[in-house]
């Protein structure tokens, strides 16, 4: 993920999950301003269109207020333009998910495709199964990270140079909370300072990594009210839990527990809900850690480095020593700003964002040569098969979107 140097953009009050129809219905007209250009989206999709705009609201707001950079829109609203087909019902869990595709990509993935800012479903075949882009530009718009709830129906969304936080429904392509300022930056009254990452808990709490205000936030989305912060506003240090060092990995473990990872030395720790640090090492042979994950079996780490040229390293936290690692200095192999790495269940391959090259790809654990890929190397693009800095992935588990897609041609 990009360093924490300054980067800006706007805010919208968070509501709260429970907010009542008609308090919705009064926001929407007194408040926001609807938008006929982003109402467009790909063929089947039904898509939100209210964008917030209250310039009023935003003046008001204690934080400070960003200029958006033409790097920041990106492509602006895109969609990949083709006909999605109808979504399957959830059958499967992290748990017991639904059937594996096998190699070379077990499930589809959802990708957090920052810079097309839209969140985009590829299935391990390369068919687009479902999209959902920007609604409005005003409140959504550089979603970098993307991943989904335990119960598959959900998925949780960070904006890093947005300044804010999302809830999308997944079934009806709408965003259904938002936590942040959208273009306001700041660390008091709801506002970020380029939060990272982005999970919803098996409580429903929304977890994420506040960068630059050198936090982690557990946020309640039914009061929006902070229920854990790790970390202090100015004091950016590693000393866990009580202080931390630019944060830019929060990941939950399935325990419970949460790795954070910190761009300050490499360090990853894990702490207890609670608060207890179970234990904190360097990332070894990582000069800028980027969202650390768990191995499939839970006794290692994974983490990409988020560097030019990048990679990719596993390590045992109990020696702190790498069991494995993937780095090419140059070549079509090589690495430009991988933002995350994740251990692939049923393959042990390794799924790998490759962020500055506009592509995910799946690197065979033994070989270490590519054997799939998303995105052209260093080509940006929205139609099928072309990505524009993708930031974020999460596996599709919950879904049988192989049997689902058996019947229909691949277009």
């Amino acid at each position: 993920m990009p360093c924490p140097t300054a980067l800006p953009r706007a805010l919208r009050p968070a509501l709260p999950l429970n907010t009542p129809p008609l308090t919705l219905l009064a926001l929407a007209a007194g408040l926001w301003l609807a938008s006929s250009a982003g109402a467009a989206g790909p063929a089947g999709s039904a898509v939100a269109t209210s964008a917030p705009a209250p310039a009023a609201a935003a003046s008001r707001a204690p934080g400070v207020r960003v200029k958006v950079t033409p790097e920041m829109t990106g492509a602006g609203i895109v969609s990949s333009g083709v006909t999605l087909p109808p979504i399957p019902p959830v059958t499967g869990s992290r748990t017991k998910p639904v059937p594996s595709w096998g190699k070379p990509l077990p499930y589809p993935i959802v990708i957090a495709d920052r810079r097309n800012n839209r969140l985009i479903e590829v299935a391990p075949d390369k068919r687009i199964v479902w999209e959902l882009p920007s609604p409005n530009l005003a409140f959504y718009r550089g979603n970098e990270d993307v991943n989904f709830s335990a119960d598959g129906k959900r998925l949780a969304v960070s904006e890093e140079d947005n300044f804010d936080l999302h809830i999308v429904d997944y079934e009806q392509r709408t965003v259904t909370w938002t936590y942040g300022v959208p273009d306001t930056r700041g660390s008091k009254d709801g506002l970020l300072n380029y939060p990272d990452d982005s999970h919803l808990l098996d409580d429903g709490k929304f977890l994420t990594a506040d960068i630059r205000n050198c936090r982690v936030l557990i946020i309640d989305p039914q009061t929006n009210q902070v229920a854990t912060q790790w970390g202090q506003p100015g004091q950016c240090k590693h000393n866990p839990p009580q202080q931390l060092a630019w944060p830019n990995g929060a990941t939950p473990m399935d325990n419970g527990d949460i790795l954070v990872s910190e761009i300050t030395d490499a360090w990853i720790s894990r702490i207890t809900r609670e608060g207890k640090v179970r234990w904190s090492v360097k990332a070894p042979k990582v000069r800028y850690p980027s969202d650390a994950f768990p191995t499939v079996d839970g006794k290692q780490v994974i983490v990409a480095d988020f560097s030019k040229p990048g990679r990719v390293v596993i390590f045992d936290p109990a020696t702190g020593k790498p069991t494995w690692e993937y780095f090419q200095k140059d070549g079509e192999g090589s690495l430009d700003h991988p933002s995350i790495a994740r251990e692939l269940p049923d393959t042990g391959d390794v799924l790998i964002v490759d962020d500055l090259h506009d592509r995910v790809i799946v690197v065979d654990r033994q070989t270490k040569a590519i054997i799939w890929q998303y995105g052209v190397k260093g080509v940006k693009g929205h139609k099928p098969g072309y990505l524009n800095y993708p930031d974020g992935v999460d596996l599709d588990v919950f879904r049988d979107w192989k049997q689902a897609t058996a019947a229909r041609p691949k277009t």
